[in-house]
Protein backbone atom coordinates (compact mmCIF):
# COMPACT_ATOMS: atom_id res chain seq x y z
CA UNK A 1 0.00 0.00 0.00
CA UNK A 2 1.52 3.40 -0.95
CA UNK A 3 1.14 6.47 1.08
CA UNK A 4 1.32 10.01 0.20
CA UNK A 5 0.30 13.32 1.75
CA UNK A 6 -1.56 16.00 0.13
CA UNK A 7 -3.55 19.63 0.41
CA UNK A 8 -6.86 19.54 2.16
CA UNK A 9 -9.19 19.01 -0.87
CA UNK A 10 -12.14 16.61 -1.34
CA UNK A 11 -11.58 13.72 -3.98
CA UNK A 12 -12.89 13.13 -7.36
CA UNK A 13 -12.57 9.53 -7.08
CA UNK A 14 -11.68 6.35 -4.77
CA UNK A 15 -13.45 6.09 -1.03
CA UNK A 16 -13.38 9.34 0.94
CA UNK A 17 -13.00 9.13 5.09
CA UNK A 18 -13.10 11.43 7.36
CA UNK A 19 -11.44 11.57 10.63
CA UNK A 20 -14.00 12.73 13.46
CA UNK A 21 -14.44 13.16 17.40
CA UNK A 22 -17.03 11.45 19.89
CA UNK A 23 -20.27 12.99 19.51
CA UNK A 24 -19.32 14.79 15.98
CA UNK A 25 -21.95 17.56 15.14
CA UNK A 26 -22.61 17.42 11.34
CA UNK A 27 -23.45 21.25 10.67
CA UNK A 28 -19.06 21.88 11.96
CA UNK A 29 -15.90 22.17 10.04
CA UNK A 30 -15.95 20.16 7.06
CA UNK A 31 -18.29 17.49 7.87
CA UNK A 32 -20.69 20.39 7.43
CA UNK A 33 -19.09 20.70 3.86
CA UNK A 34 -20.03 16.58 3.25
CA UNK A 35 -23.69 17.03 4.57
CA UNK A 36 -24.32 20.41 2.58
CA UNK A 37 -22.68 18.26 -1.17
CA UNK A 38 -25.01 14.86 0.09
CA UNK A 39 -28.25 17.26 0.74
CA UNK A 40 -28.42 16.33 4.00
CA UNK A 41 -27.64 12.32 3.52
CA UNK A 42 -24.63 12.56 5.89
CA UNK A 43 -26.76 14.42 8.65
CA UNK A 44 -29.37 11.91 8.12
CA UNK A 45 -27.41 9.03 8.41
CA UNK A 46 -25.82 9.95 11.70
CA UNK A 47 -28.82 10.88 13.16
CA UNK A 48 -30.33 7.28 11.84
CA UNK A 49 -27.34 4.93 12.87
CA UNK A 50 -25.16 4.21 16.80
CA UNK A 51 -22.22 5.70 15.41
CA UNK A 52 -21.07 8.10 17.87
CA UNK A 53 -17.54 8.74 16.61
CA UNK A 54 -16.18 6.68 19.75
CA UNK A 55 -12.92 4.79 18.68
CA UNK A 56 -12.99 2.05 16.40
CA UNK A 57 -16.50 2.74 15.34
CA UNK A 58 -17.38 3.04 11.51
CA UNK A 59 -20.00 5.04 9.96
CA UNK A 60 -19.72 4.42 5.72
CA UNK A 61 -22.32 5.70 3.37
CA UNK A 62 -21.95 4.25 -0.26
CA UNK A 63 -21.82 6.17 -3.65
CA UNK A 64 -23.24 9.57 -1.82
CA UNK A 65 -24.84 11.87 -4.09
CA UNK A 66 -23.14 15.00 -4.71
CA UNK A 67 -19.73 13.46 -3.85
CA UNK A 68 -17.94 12.10 -7.15
CA UNK A 69 -16.65 9.06 -4.73
CA UNK A 70 -17.50 5.56 -4.30
CA UNK A 71 -17.88 5.88 -0.55
CA UNK A 72 -17.96 7.62 2.18
CA UNK A 73 -16.31 6.26 5.85
CA UNK A 74 -16.58 8.50 8.80
CA UNK A 75 -13.93 6.74 11.44
CA UNK A 76 -13.98 7.69 15.18
CA UNK A 77 -11.40 8.54 17.07
CA UNK A 78 -13.14 9.08 20.61
CA UNK A 79 -12.71 12.09 22.36
CA UNK A 80 -11.14 14.95 20.89
CA UNK A 81 -8.84 16.24 23.64
CA UNK A 82 -7.89 12.56 24.68
CA UNK A 83 -7.08 11.81 21.26
CA UNK A 84 -2.98 10.91 20.90
CA UNK A 85 -0.79 9.23 18.78
CA UNK A 86 -2.61 5.57 19.92
CA UNK A 87 -5.98 6.79 19.45
CA UNK A 88 -5.13 8.07 15.80
CA UNK A 89 -3.05 5.48 14.79
CA UNK A 90 -6.26 3.03 15.80
CA UNK A 91 -7.85 5.16 13.11
CA UNK A 92 -6.07 4.75 10.38
CA UNK A 93 -5.52 1.05 11.41
CA UNK A 94 -9.36 0.42 11.28
CA UNK A 95 -10.16 2.61 8.41
CA UNK A 96 -7.24 0.40 6.36
CA UNK A 97 -9.12 -2.68 7.20
CA UNK A 98 -12.19 -2.11 6.87
CA UNK A 99 -10.91 -0.97 3.04
CA UNK A 100 -9.33 -3.67 2.73
CA UNK A 101 -11.91 -6.34 2.54
CA UNK A 102 -14.45 -3.37 1.05
CA UNK A 103 -12.89 -3.83 -1.90
CA UNK A 104 -11.81 0.01 -2.48
CA UNK A 105 -8.51 0.29 -4.51
CA UNK A 106 -7.63 3.80 -3.46
CA UNK A 107 -8.66 6.02 -0.89
CA UNK A 108 -8.36 9.65 0.73
CA UNK A 109 -8.65 9.97 4.45
CA UNK A 110 -9.03 13.83 5.38
CA UNK A 111 -7.27 15.04 9.08
CA UNK A 112 -8.47 18.45 10.52
CA UNK A 113 -9.55 17.49 14.05
CA UNK A 114 -9.48 20.06 16.36
CA UNK A 115 -8.67 20.23 19.68
CA UNK A 116 -6.71 17.18 20.05
CA UNK A 117 -3.23 16.92 21.56
CA UNK A 118 -1.65 16.24 18.76
CA UNK A 119 -1.48 18.62 15.56
CA UNK A 120 -3.04 18.43 11.98
CA UNK A 121 -0.26 17.10 11.22
CA UNK A 122 0.81 15.04 13.68
CA UNK A 123 -2.65 13.35 13.63
CA UNK A 124 -1.90 12.74 9.67
CA UNK A 125 1.23 11.42 10.03
CA UNK A 126 -0.42 8.69 12.92
CA UNK A 127 -3.19 7.91 11.32
CA UNK A 128 -1.12 6.75 8.22
CA UNK A 129 1.31 4.96 10.53
CA UNK A 130 -1.76 3.04 11.96
CA UNK A 131 -2.92 2.15 8.44
CA UNK A 132 0.63 0.87 7.43
CA UNK A 133 1.07 -1.19 10.59
CA UNK A 134 -2.41 -2.50 10.11
CA UNK A 135 -2.16 -3.68 6.28
CA UNK A 136 0.46 -5.79 6.76
CA UNK A 137 0.12 -9.35 5.26
CA UNK A 138 1.84 -12.90 5.81
CA UNK A 139 0.70 -14.40 2.05
CA UNK A 140 3.82 -15.45 0.90
CA UNK A 141 2.79 -19.29 0.45
CA UNK A 142 -1.12 -18.78 -0.63
CA UNK A 143 -1.48 -19.61 -3.85
CA UNK A 144 -5.03 -20.07 -4.79
CA UNK A 145 -6.39 -17.65 -2.58
CA UNK A 146 -9.60 -16.17 -4.22
CA UNK A 147 -9.27 -12.47 -6.08
CA UNK A 148 -12.40 -11.20 -3.98
CA UNK A 149 -10.48 -12.40 -0.21
CA UNK A 150 -6.92 -10.25 -1.08
CA UNK A 151 -6.77 -7.08 -0.08
CA UNK A 152 -7.62 -4.11 -2.20
CA UNK A 153 -6.41 -1.35 -0.94
CA UNK A 154 -3.46 -0.14 -3.04
CA UNK A 155 -3.20 3.45 -2.20
CA UNK A 156 -3.95 5.72 0.87
CA UNK A 157 -3.41 9.58 0.42
CA UNK A 158 -3.99 11.81 3.57
CA UNK A 159 -5.32 15.26 3.07
CA UNK A 160 -3.94 17.50 5.45
CA UNK A 161 -3.63 21.18 5.40
CA UNK A 162 0.00 21.27 6.47
CA UNK A 163 0.63 17.92 4.34
CA UNK A 164 4.63 18.51 3.94
CA UNK A 165 5.55 18.62 7.95
CA UNK A 166 2.54 15.47 8.09
CA UNK A 167 5.17 14.02 5.43
CA UNK A 168 8.35 14.18 7.51
CA UNK A 169 6.35 13.35 10.47
CA UNK A 170 5.68 10.26 8.66
CA UNK A 171 9.41 9.49 7.52
CA UNK A 172 10.85 7.62 10.94
CA UNK A 173 7.07 6.43 11.85
CA UNK A 174 7.83 4.59 8.13
CA UNK A 175 10.95 3.15 8.80
CA UNK A 176 9.97 1.51 12.27
CA UNK A 177 7.08 0.09 10.51
CA UNK A 178 10.11 -1.82 7.97
CA UNK A 179 11.15 -3.30 11.26
CA UNK A 180 7.82 -4.66 12.68
CA UNK A 181 7.78 -6.42 9.29
CA UNK A 182 10.75 -7.76 9.34
CA UNK A 183 9.83 -8.96 12.63
CA UNK A 184 6.81 -10.25 11.46
CA UNK A 185 7.89 -12.11 8.55
CA UNK A 186 10.75 -13.81 10.50
CA UNK A 187 8.14 -14.62 13.20
CA UNK A 188 5.72 -16.15 10.53
CA UNK A 189 8.19 -18.14 8.85
CA UNK A 190 7.55 -21.92 9.23
CA UNK A 191 10.42 -23.63 11.07
CA UNK A 192 11.55 -25.95 7.44
CA UNK A 193 12.41 -22.26 6.04
CA UNK A 194 13.85 -20.56 9.27
CA UNK A 195 16.43 -21.95 11.14
CA UNK A 196 19.56 -21.14 12.17
CA UNK A 197 21.34 -20.55 9.12
CA UNK A 198 18.83 -19.09 7.63
CA UNK A 199 17.77 -16.95 9.61
CA UNK A 200 21.31 -15.63 9.86
CA UNK A 201 20.76 -14.79 6.12
CA UNK A 202 17.94 -13.16 6.75
CA UNK A 203 19.74 -11.00 9.03
CA UNK A 204 22.33 -10.10 6.97
CA UNK A 205 20.19 -8.01 4.85
CA UNK A 206 20.94 -5.55 7.81
CA UNK A 207 24.14 -4.94 6.15
CA UNK A 208 22.61 -2.44 3.19
CA UNK A 209 21.63 -0.28 6.31
CA UNK A 210 25.07 -0.05 7.64
CA UNK A 211 24.76 -3.12 10.51
CA UNK A 212 27.44 -5.07 11.34
CA UNK A 213 26.94 -8.86 11.20
CA UNK A 214 29.04 -11.54 12.73
CA UNK A 215 27.82 -14.72 12.96
CA UNK A 216 30.06 -17.81 15.49
CA UNK A 217 29.38 -21.35 13.96
CA UNK A 218 29.39 -24.16 16.54
CA UNK A 219 33.23 -24.11 16.34
CA UNK A 220 33.88 -20.93 17.90
CA UNK A 221 30.92 -21.10 20.37
CA UNK A 222 32.55 -24.39 22.15
CA UNK A 223 36.07 -22.63 22.15
CA UNK A 224 34.57 -19.86 24.38
CA UNK A 225 32.61 -22.99 26.37
CA UNK A 226 29.44 -22.27 25.58
CA UNK A 227 27.90 -25.01 26.82
CA UNK A 228 24.46 -24.09 28.00
CA UNK A 229 23.46 -23.53 24.32
CA UNK A 230 24.93 -25.70 22.56
CA UNK A 231 23.70 -28.49 24.56
CA UNK A 232 20.08 -27.35 23.86
CA UNK A 233 20.98 -27.69 19.73
CA UNK A 234 23.26 -30.66 19.91
CA UNK A 235 20.05 -32.83 19.10
CA UNK A 236 19.16 -30.90 16.10
CA UNK A 237 20.85 -31.54 12.53
CA UNK A 238 20.81 -27.80 12.26
CA UNK A 239 23.94 -26.29 13.30
CA UNK A 240 23.04 -23.63 15.96
CA UNK A 241 24.36 -20.04 15.66
CA UNK A 242 25.24 -17.17 17.54
CA UNK A 243 24.03 -13.50 15.25
CA UNK A 244 25.91 -10.40 16.83
CA UNK A 245 24.87 -7.43 14.94
CA UNK A 246 26.14 -3.76 15.99
CA UNK A 247 24.79 -0.35 14.79
CA UNK A 248 27.70 2.44 15.27
CA UNK A 249 25.09 5.79 14.80
CA UNK A 250 26.42 7.78 17.84
CA UNK A 251 29.02 9.07 15.52
CA UNK A 252 32.82 8.71 14.59
CA UNK A 253 35.43 7.85 17.40
CA UNK A 254 32.87 6.51 20.06
CA UNK A 255 33.10 2.62 20.11
CA UNK A 256 31.46 1.84 23.33
CA UNK A 257 28.00 -0.07 23.29
CA UNK A 258 25.77 1.72 26.41
CA UNK A 259 23.09 -0.73 25.36
CA UNK A 260 22.76 -4.16 24.21
CA UNK A 261 19.84 -6.23 23.27
CA UNK A 262 19.30 -9.93 23.59
CA UNK A 263 16.76 -12.21 21.56
CA UNK A 264 16.19 -15.72 22.25
CA UNK A 265 15.97 -18.07 18.83
CA UNK A 266 14.84 -21.21 19.15
CA UNK A 267 13.63 -21.56 15.69
CA UNK A 268 11.68 -24.59 16.47
CA UNK A 269 11.03 -26.36 20.33
CA UNK A 270 9.82 -29.86 20.39
CA UNK A 271 10.47 -29.70 23.96
CA UNK A 272 13.39 -31.87 23.07
CA UNK A 273 13.71 -34.83 25.25
CA UNK A 274 10.84 -33.98 27.42
CA UNK A 275 9.01 -33.55 24.58
CA UNK A 276 5.70 -31.56 24.04
CA UNK A 277 2.17 -32.35 23.74
CA UNK A 278 1.09 -32.60 20.15
CA UNK A 279 -1.36 -30.48 19.82
CA UNK A 280 -0.40 -26.72 19.45
CA UNK A 281 3.16 -28.05 18.84
CA UNK A 282 3.07 -26.41 15.40
CA UNK A 283 3.34 -22.95 17.47
CA UNK A 284 6.73 -23.71 18.35
CA UNK A 285 7.44 -22.10 14.99
CA UNK A 286 7.33 -18.81 16.64
CA UNK A 287 9.93 -19.19 19.57
CA UNK A 288 12.19 -17.57 18.29
CA UNK A 289 10.12 -14.35 19.21
CA UNK A 290 12.58 -12.85 20.55
CA UNK A 291 15.24 -12.96 17.92
CA UNK A 292 12.74 -11.81 15.41
CA UNK A 293 12.40 -8.63 17.92
CA UNK A 294 16.10 -8.12 18.09
CA UNK A 295 16.30 -8.43 14.10
CA UNK A 296 13.35 -5.94 13.82
CA UNK A 297 14.65 -3.49 16.04
CA UNK A 298 18.03 -3.23 15.10
CA UNK A 299 16.53 -2.89 11.08
CA UNK A 300 14.12 0.32 12.65
CA UNK A 301 17.16 1.86 14.86
CA UNK A 302 19.31 1.45 11.23
CA UNK A 303 17.15 2.66 8.76
CA UNK A 304 15.97 5.81 11.06
CA UNK A 305 19.38 6.52 11.44
CA UNK A 306 19.17 6.52 15.25
CA UNK A 307 22.07 8.11 16.99
CA UNK A 308 23.27 5.29 19.55
CA UNK A 309 25.65 2.67 20.03
CA UNK A 310 23.51 -0.15 20.01
CA UNK A 311 24.74 -4.07 19.99
CA UNK A 312 22.10 -7.16 19.46
CA UNK A 313 23.16 -10.44 19.92
CA UNK A 314 20.45 -13.92 18.94
CA UNK A 315 21.25 -17.31 20.12
CA UNK A 316 19.70 -19.78 17.31
CA UNK A 317 19.33 -23.04 17.94
CA UNK A 318 16.47 -25.90 17.32
CA UNK A 319 15.85 -27.63 20.22
CA UNK A 320 15.05 -31.46 18.78
CA UNK A 321 15.08 -35.14 20.16
CA UNK A 322 17.40 -38.15 18.57
CA UNK A 323 19.75 -40.03 19.42
CA UNK A 324 22.49 -37.17 20.30
CA UNK A 325 19.91 -34.54 22.21
CA UNK A 326 20.75 -33.48 26.01
CA UNK A 327 18.65 -35.67 28.72
CA UNK A 328 17.24 -35.00 32.06
CA UNK A 329 19.73 -34.87 34.74
CA UNK A 330 22.98 -34.16 32.21
CA UNK A 331 25.22 -31.35 33.78
CA UNK A 332 26.23 -28.15 31.57
CA UNK A 333 28.83 -26.31 31.47
CA UNK A 334 28.37 -22.56 30.58
CA UNK A 335 30.39 -19.53 29.10
CA UNK A 336 30.46 -18.07 32.24
CA UNK A 337 31.68 -21.51 33.82
CA UNK A 338 28.89 -21.98 35.84
CA UNK A 339 27.52 -25.51 35.90
CA UNK A 340 23.58 -25.91 35.29
CA UNK A 341 22.19 -29.40 36.23
CA UNK A 342 19.35 -30.41 33.28
CA UNK A 343 16.04 -31.10 35.03
CA UNK A 344 13.44 -30.35 32.04
CA UNK A 345 14.64 -30.15 28.66
CA UNK A 346 11.97 -28.36 27.66
CA UNK A 347 13.26 -25.38 29.68
CA UNK A 348 15.65 -24.87 27.04
CA UNK A 349 15.41 -20.69 26.35
CA UNK A 350 17.29 -19.71 29.45
CA UNK A 351 20.26 -21.81 28.84
CA UNK A 352 20.77 -19.88 24.96
CA UNK A 353 20.04 -16.86 26.78
CA UNK A 354 22.67 -17.40 29.38
CA UNK A 355 25.41 -17.78 27.10
CA UNK A 356 24.34 -15.27 25.02
CA UNK A 357 24.06 -12.60 27.87
CA UNK A 358 27.39 -13.38 29.08
CA UNK A 359 28.86 -13.60 25.57
CA UNK A 360 27.64 -9.80 25.27
CA UNK A 361 29.50 -8.79 28.61
CA UNK A 362 32.51 -10.01 27.71
CA UNK A 363 33.24 -8.81 24.32
CA UNK A 364 31.39 -5.80 24.19
CA UNK A 365 30.89 -4.78 28.08
CA UNK A 366 27.13 -2.61 27.96
CA UNK A 367 25.88 -0.77 30.79
CA UNK A 368 22.39 -1.74 30.07
CA UNK A 369 21.04 -4.96 28.66
CA UNK A 370 17.64 -5.66 27.90
CA UNK A 371 16.73 -9.63 26.56
CA UNK A 372 13.32 -10.61 24.98
CA UNK A 373 12.29 -14.38 25.16
CA UNK A 374 8.87 -16.53 24.52
CA UNK A 375 9.97 -17.66 27.60
CA UNK A 376 7.14 -19.45 29.86
CA UNK A 377 4.25 -20.20 29.43
CA UNK A 378 3.19 -19.38 32.95
CA UNK A 379 3.59 -15.81 32.37
CA UNK A 380 0.63 -16.18 30.24
CA UNK A 381 -1.10 -17.64 33.57
CA UNK A 382 0.42 -14.43 35.70
CA UNK A 383 -0.66 -11.14 32.34
CA UNK A 384 -3.11 -13.24 29.58
CA UNK A 385 -1.97 -12.54 26.02
CA UNK A 386 -2.02 -8.49 25.97
CA UNK A 387 0.95 -7.71 28.43
CA UNK A 388 4.55 -8.57 28.63
CA UNK A 389 6.42 -9.77 31.88
CA UNK A 390 8.93 -7.48 32.94
CA UNK A 391 11.73 -8.50 35.13
CA UNK A 392 14.71 -6.02 36.16
CA UNK A 393 17.62 -5.46 38.64
CA UNK A 394 16.89 -1.41 38.13
CA UNK A 395 14.10 0.62 39.04
CA UNK A 396 14.69 3.06 36.13
CA UNK A 397 15.24 0.90 33.80
CA UNK A 398 12.13 -0.99 34.90
CA UNK A 399 10.03 2.81 34.86
CA UNK A 400 11.79 3.79 31.51
CA UNK A 401 10.37 0.57 29.82
CA UNK A 402 6.92 0.94 31.25
CA UNK A 403 6.94 3.97 29.77
CA UNK A 404 7.86 3.43 26.27
CA UNK A 405 5.43 0.47 26.02
CA UNK A 406 2.63 2.48 27.74
CA UNK A 407 3.78 5.19 24.72
CA UNK A 408 3.08 2.82 21.65
CA UNK A 409 0.44 0.84 22.91
CA UNK A 410 2.99 -2.38 23.97
CA UNK A 411 1.82 -2.58 27.37
CA UNK A 412 4.45 -4.93 30.29
CA UNK A 413 4.22 -5.25 33.29
CA UNK A 414 6.80 -5.65 36.20
CA UNK A 415 7.32 -8.98 38.37
CA UNK A 416 8.85 -9.65 41.46
CA UNK A 417 12.35 -11.28 41.86
CA UNK A 418 14.10 -12.46 45.24
CA UNK A 419 15.91 -14.61 46.85
CA UNK A 420 13.10 -16.99 48.13
CA UNK A 421 12.67 -17.44 43.92
CA UNK A 422 16.34 -18.01 43.40
CA UNK A 423 16.75 -20.75 46.03
CA UNK A 424 14.08 -22.36 44.11
CA UNK A 425 16.39 -23.26 41.22
CA UNK A 426 19.40 -24.37 43.56
CA UNK A 427 20.70 -27.64 42.56
CA UNK A 428 22.27 -30.19 44.66
CA UNK A 429 24.96 -31.24 42.46
CA UNK A 430 25.78 -28.39 40.46
CA UNK A 431 25.54 -24.42 40.56
CA UNK A 432 21.91 -24.49 39.90
CA UNK A 433 19.50 -26.59 37.58
CA UNK A 434 17.42 -25.29 34.98
CA UNK A 435 13.69 -25.37 36.45
CA UNK A 436 12.29 -24.62 39.61
CA UNK A 437 9.34 -25.65 41.45
CA UNK A 438 5.64 -25.77 39.84
CA UNK A 439 4.56 -22.42 41.21
CA UNK A 440 6.31 -18.88 40.11
CA UNK A 441 8.36 -20.50 36.73
CA UNK A 442 8.33 -17.26 35.57
CA UNK A 443 9.51 -15.87 38.25
CA UNK A 444 12.25 -18.62 38.59
CA UNK A 445 13.00 -18.61 35.12
CA UNK A 446 14.25 -14.72 35.15
CA UNK A 447 16.30 -15.93 38.51
CA UNK A 448 18.07 -17.66 36.52
CA UNK A 449 19.34 -15.17 33.66
CA UNK A 450 19.82 -12.91 36.80
CA UNK A 451 22.97 -15.18 37.56
CA UNK A 452 24.48 -14.71 34.30
CA UNK A 453 24.36 -10.70 34.58
CA UNK A 454 27.34 -9.23 35.89
CA UNK A 455 27.49 -6.90 39.06
CA UNK A 456 26.94 -3.44 37.86
CA UNK A 457 24.83 -4.35 34.75
CA UNK A 458 21.58 -2.85 34.76
CA UNK A 459 19.29 -5.59 33.23
CA UNK A 460 15.58 -6.44 32.20
CA UNK A 461 13.98 -9.75 31.12
CA UNK A 462 11.10 -9.30 28.67
CA UNK A 463 8.81 -12.85 28.75
CA UNK A 464 7.21 -12.35 25.42
CA UNK A 465 5.35 -15.75 25.39
CA UNK A 466 1.96 -14.43 25.50
CA UNK A 467 2.24 -11.35 23.09
CA UNK A 468 4.37 -12.73 20.42
CA UNK A 469 1.27 -14.07 18.33
CA UNK A 470 -2.14 -13.03 18.32
CA UNK A 471 -5.24 -15.55 17.49
CA UNK A 472 -7.32 -12.40 16.54
CA UNK A 473 -7.07 -8.77 14.95
CA UNK A 474 -6.14 -5.50 16.85
CA UNK A 475 -6.54 -2.30 15.54
CA UNK A 476 -2.65 -1.69 13.91
CA UNK A 477 -2.00 -5.52 14.55
CA UNK A 478 -3.19 -8.15 11.72
CA UNK A 479 -3.82 -11.76 13.39
CA UNK A 480 -0.68 -13.52 13.57
CA UNK A 481 2.72 -12.62 14.30
CA UNK A 482 2.74 -8.60 16.51
CA UNK A 483 6.46 -8.03 16.80
CA UNK A 484 5.57 -7.05 19.91
CA UNK A 485 9.00 -5.21 21.23
CA UNK A 486 10.22 -3.69 18.35
CA UNK A 487 8.26 -0.35 18.61
CA UNK A 488 8.83 -0.77 22.56
CA UNK A 489 12.18 -0.72 22.39
CA UNK A 490 12.78 1.69 19.48
CA UNK A 491 10.77 4.37 21.57
CA UNK A 492 12.88 3.57 24.64
CA UNK A 493 16.35 3.88 22.41
CA UNK A 494 14.88 7.81 21.04
CA UNK A 495 13.89 8.67 24.56
CA UNK A 496 16.75 7.27 26.97
CA UNK A 497 19.71 6.83 24.85
CA UNK A 498 19.81 9.30 21.65
CA UNK A 499 21.37 12.61 21.97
Amino acid sequence: MRISFAALDLPDSGALAVLVPEAPEPKAGVLARLDSATEGALGRALGGSRFKGKKGQLLELLAPRGLAVERLVLVGVGKADKAGALEFEAAGGSLAAHLNTAGATEATLLVELEGAALAPAEQAAHAAYGALLRAYRFDRYRTKEAAEKKPSLKKLTLGVERHAAAKKAFAPLEKIAGGVFVSRDLVSEPANVLYPESFVERARVLEKLGVGVEVLGEKEMRKRGMGALLGVGQGSERDSQLLVMTWKGAGKGKSEFPVAFVGKGVCFDTGGISIKPAAGMEDMKWDMGGAGVVVGLMHALAARKAKVNVVAVCGLVENMPDGKAQRPGDVVTSMSGQTIEIINTDAEGRLVLADALWYVQEEFKPGTIVDLATLTGAIMIALGKTTSGLFSNDDELSAALTEAGKAVGEPVWRMPLGEEYDRMIDSDIADMKNTGQRWGGSITAAQFLQRFVKEGVKWAHLDIAGVTWSDKDAATVPKGATAFGVRLLDRFVAERLEK
